[in-house]
């Protein structure tokens, strides 16, 4: 099992870059009044017919021809249902796949959310023709980084630049920290 949330979210997002994807939305959606953490991974890859999508969550399952089993869907459904939220995966062939989490957040089996900051920028850094729409929001407060409007920015320079990368990271770290005003999720 993972430690921390933001490394099912590398996990789930990892399978939608292997799945061709050329988009990836990634939501991070706090209410502390309703006491849930929903968190959406949504992209426009190959999707999944009827069947793989019933059987996705079954660890013994997996379209991998390096190991004979697939842990990382089934132990975030896991972690979510474990703390009285649900789990969810939406799919269509030919237009991509919607993966929902949600939690409640003062379970005490919720896993913290973990460090999603370095799980984004590894995400863009490491997948540099891939683009990311991330969106993090706490209550009535939050924040959106394209990753199309950077490539605009930066005319070619490649997010794997260290500078890039570095600014990347900074963007992430101080606009998280504004919008959840210390918030530990």
């Amino acid at each position: 099992m993972m430690t921390e949330l933001s490394l099912n979210v590398l996990d789930v997002a990892q399978n939608s870059v292997k799945a061709g994807a050329t988009l990836i939305e990634i939501s991070v959606l706090a209410d502390t009044a309703k006491d849930r953490l929903v968190i959406i991974i949504k992209d426009n890859g190959c999707g999944m017919t009827a069947e793989q999508v019933s059987r996705v969550t079954d660890p013994f399952y997996t379209t991998r021809t390096t190991r004979k089993v697939g842990l990382g869907v089934p132990f975030y459904k896991f972690a979510a249902e474990s703390t009285g939220g649900s789990f969810s995966i939406h799919s269509e062939v030919g237009v991509g796949t919607t993966v929902t989490a949600e939690f409640v957040i003062s379970h005490i089996d919720r896993m913290p959310l973990g460090d999603m900051t370095e799980t984004m920028r590894s995400l863009i850094t490491l997948n540099g023709n891939i683009d990311f729409l991330y969106r993090y929001k706490v209550d009535d407060r939050e924040f959106t980084l394209d990753t199309r409007e950077f490539r605009e920015v930066l005319g070619g320079i490649p997010f794997d630049n260290p500078e890039v990368s570095e600014y990347i990271k900074e963007y992430l770290k101080e606009n998280k920290e504004e919008t959840d005003c210390g918030v530990v999720l």
